[in-house]
């Protein structure tokens, strides 16, 4: 901050002058480009969406392409232009841009405008990440479910115009933190990835059971396979009888659950399958191997519901022993041989009574569970720590990045 302080002294003692994006460029909308028509190879291009979810401030190449018969055709953006996504879901995503660093042109699509103006790229790029475009924006978004921003009222956003020199310094600051957080984040996840696999290796091993001291029985005579019926989303109410659906089993729940989410009217619940404390539930149904057959003990106080494409396995064994052997390769292995389907996936009850399990005795199963809740509770919370170090390192970027934006403005503004 002490070389901005001293370059803002030197260049413009007086304070940084104020300017409107429209004074500075124009501002010229894409045209014309569908995601059906991005191939992997020829003219870059961008598409707006593509701003939201795969560029962020700045970038010297494109992750799609347009043959060169249609780029030719299209609105293009310049090396050291930026393209601005004017439409999103939300008032925070709308006006999102990336500054286009390549080489050469590159098309843009509808939905976007391209500036081109006067000042470094990646500086205008920073800016438009900043509280103070954030503040202006506001003031222009239009529509409810669809957010849109205007050229038209983008070019009325005041930037700060500091020296080149000045806007150069601020670029080499925030870059740097850029890679030092990218950098961060790559660490904090190898960590956690480290963990994960340290946690599914000896769960796995814990669950092998290869003594032959342990009996192995296929679930059909282990327990009671029954399979769901009903329950469309559309079921849903706000409170009455808990319901989980096949589908949150691999999306929202864990290996076992006290709280069921959803909830049905008890007239709804009285004709579905019901699930009993200690009974897991295992989805039949997915669009791929790994989810198929993804199981949660319920571990609730009182009777609950599921529906179709689930079954519920009532059974005298440790729950969760259950719920943690099906993530295995020992399961992961048999349900392969069982399952039929190509693009939907399913591994019917009758299939699932054929798979057969290690049955230790409950001490033994009381064991394992306790060790690998234990473990499971570490790697939790090393998530959670990871996550929050991520996070307070973004934000101190964040603040950063607001300071250095900030300039007194000239004395007679």
């Amino acid at each position: 901050m002490s070389r901005i302080d001293a370059l803002v002294q030197r260049h413009c003692p007086h304070g940084v002058e104020f300017k409107t994006l429209g004074e500075l460029g124009t501002f010229v909308r894409g045209n014309g480009l569908q995601k059906s028509d991005l191939t992997s190879e020829g003219m870059p291009a961008i598409h707006y969406g593509q701003i939201h979810t795969r560029y962020e401030t700045w970038t010297t190449q494109s992750v799609s392409f347009v043959s060169p018969d249609l780029g030719a055709r299209l609105r293009k953006a310049a090396p050291g232009d930026l393209v601005i996504a004017t439409t999103s879901e939300d008032d925070a995503a709308v006006g999102k841009a990336v500054a286009w660093l390549g080489t050469s042109p590159a098309a843009v699509s509808g939905d976007a405008y391209v500036y081109h103006h006067t000042l470094n790229p990646k500086y205008v790029a920073y800016f438009f990440g900043s509280d103070q475009f954030a503040f202006q924006k506001r003031f222009s978004i239009t529509g409810t479910k669809v957010k849109r921003l205007s050229g038209d009222s983008i070019a009325k956003i005041n930037i700060p115009v500091p020296p080149i020199e000045v806007q150069e310094e601020i670029v080499r600051i925030l870059d740097t933190f850029r890679d030092l957080e990218a950098e961060l984040e790559a660490e904090l996840e190898a960590e956690l990835e480290a963990r994960t696999s340290q946690y599914v290796y000896y769960r796995d091993k814990l669950l092998e059971l290869s003594s032959a001291s342990v009996k192995r029985v296929p679930m059909g005579e282990l327990g009671l396979l029954v399979r769901g019926n009903g329950m469309p989303k559309s079921d849903f109410v706000e409170s009455g009888i808990g319901a989980i659906h096949y589908g949150q089993i691999y999306t929202y729940y864990g290996t076992y659950t006290r709280v069921a989410i959803s909830h049905v009217s008890p007239e709804t619940a009285a004709r579905l399958v019901k699930v009993d404390p200690g009974d897991v539930i295992i989805a039949n149904t997915s669009e791929n191997l790994d989810d198929v057959g993804k199981a949660v003990a319920w571990l609730g106080s009182e009777q609950i519901v599921t529906g179709g494409h689930a079954t519920v396995f009532k059974h005298h064994e440790n729950p969760k022993f259950i719920a943690y052997w099906l993530q295995t390769p020992g399961f992961a292995s048999q349900k392969k041989k069982l399952a039929s389907g190509t693009k939907v996936i399913d591994v019917s009850s009758s299939s699932l009574a054929k798979v057969v399990i290690p049955v230790p005795s409950r001490e033994e199963q009381d064991q394992i569970v306790e060790i690998l809740d234990n473990f499971d509770a570490l790697v939790s919370d090393l998530t959670v720590g990871l996550l929050a170090e991520l996070l307070a390192r973004r934000q101190q970027y964040e603040y950063y990045r607001d300071q250095l934006l900030s300039f007194k403005g000239l004395a007679n503004e």
